[in-house]
């Protein structure tokens, strides 16, 4: 297969190294960089120094500059068996403005919600879009999906073992997926339930949070285990307003993907709650990760979203005011706790 890879982050990068590393039927893999000088400095040191400095570059990796109007880029990636956008949430829109019209497979591997810009913006709505319904405004008629599931990059780099979900409507776009990434150490499931993998990979980042902040503030394991259980319920219960299969929540984008991201070292979103935790600002906390925290882009609109189809996400909630400066870390906790008793389902 020709895989085209747009976006030289953490998670671009390990999917690269991971797609060229394939014992059987191995592929031929293009990792494509906007920044020229990272592309450069890839290039000369076959690694990834900014993201992944730990793992080497295949040689067989081809390393390619993305500008994103150039004529010959976009007739190249036209040709790829398979063409994987590997950008936080915020660039998604333009990424697939540019591929409106690539006749390849177009997948994404970004998890959140849009967020709208000053309130409303006047080519969106009111409300922010899950990734597919970005898709469906700007490139309905591309053949795309979502990859998805519990995946730190580091450990996909290296090789240690995991497992993915190929989320898309079209089976050509699974099985591509499924084709591209399935191997020794990687196994991709196939899944048509877009919505409720994208739902479950939006929410659990923000959950994160909140069970960063858990563990910072040392509740216990007592209560890390009710926040992510009752995070859990919360994501089922915004997925299946929203369309998604209730199953779905039970499989590696939904459960899965939140006891990795709210247990885990390298989480990212995590480690916003344990910094929020220990006095630091949220500016502080972004700005000491030196990667995109998605929770932190999308609760506001998670909450939203929520708010328009009548579904409580206290959880939610309280982390969107924790991050928006409404409340302090010790406040947030207290407003879950205070909240009347009720039914559990």
């Amino acid at each position: 297969m020709q895989i085209a890879i747009l976006g030289a982050g953490a998670w671009g990068t390990a999917l690269a190294v991971s797609a060229v590393a394939r014992t059987e039927a191995p592929h031929a893999v293009s990792l494509w960089a906007r920044d020229a000088a990272q592309l450069e400095a890839m290039g000369r040191q076959r690694v990834n120094q900014r993201y992944l400095p730990d793992v080497a570059l295949p040689d067989s990796l081809a390393l390619r500059h993305w500008s994103g109007s150039d004529t010959a880029a976009l007739q190249e990636l036209a040709a790829a068996s398979l063409v994987v956008v590997a950008s936080p949430m915020a660039a998604l829109r333009d990424m697939l403005s540019l591929l409106r019209d690539c006749p390849a497979p177009v997948v994404w591997l970004c998890k959140g919600f849009e967020q709208v810009r000053n309130g409303v913006d006047a080519d969106r709505p009111a409300l922010g879009l899950m990734a597919h319904e970005v898709q469906a405004q700007v490139a309905p008629d591309l053949r795309a999906g979502v990859l998805s599931g519990p995946s730190f990059a580091q450990e996909v780099a290296q090789g240690q073992p995991a497992a993915l979900v190929a989320a898309s409507l079209h089976a050509d776009v699974r099985t591509a997926l499924v084709d591209a990434f399935h191997g020794p150490t990687l196994r991709v499931y196939a899944s048509e339930d877009v919505v409720g993998v994208e739902v479950g990979g939006a929410v659990k980042n923000v959950l994160a949070i909140a069970t960063g902040l858990c563990d910072g503030l040392k509740l216990g394991l007592n209560a890390r285990a009710a926040l992510i259980t009752r995070g859990l319920h919360e994501m089922t219960l915004l997925g299946m307003a929203l369309g998604a299969r209730p199953e779905t929540f039970m499989g590696l984008s939904g459960l899965g993907d939140l006891v990795l991201t709210a247990t885990g070292d390298l989480s990212r979103n995590r480690r916003v709650g344990l910094a929020l935790a220990g006095g630091q600002t949220l500016a502080q906390a972004v700005q000491s990760l030196g990667h995109v925290a998605e929770g932190v882009y999308c609760a506001r609109t998670v909450v939203q979203r929520a708010a328009s189809l009548g579904v409580e996400m206290p959880i939610s909630v309280a982390v969107d005011a924790l991050l928006d400066g409404r409340l302090d870390p010790e406040q947030a906790v207290s407003a879950l706790m205070e909240r009347d008793a009720r039914d559990e389902f």
